[in-house]
């Protein structure tokens, strides 16, 4: 699913379009975000995909929800 990262001061939120969500990001796996999972505050996990260097934000990437086919 597209999922558009962005901050805002020092809180990183994602915003799914399709769903109309847009959570804050509460827990990472790696400190830069890519390549590991994030989670959401409403419980959502999404795998980020990886990204050397790391670019800047907004962007928009292509993101999957943990426990969701495709």
């Amino acid at each position: 699913m597209k999922v558009m990262i962005r901050q805002s001061g020092n809180v990183l939120s994602a915003y799914v379009a399709k769903k109309d969500l847009e959570e804050a990001i509460v827990e990472k796996e790696h400190e830069t975000l890519w390549g590991g999972w994030v989670k959401l505050r409403n419980g959502w996990v999404l795998d980020l995909p990886a990204m050397d260097p790391a670019p800047r934000l907004p962007i928009t990437v292509n993101a999957r929800k943990r426990g969701e086919e495709d």
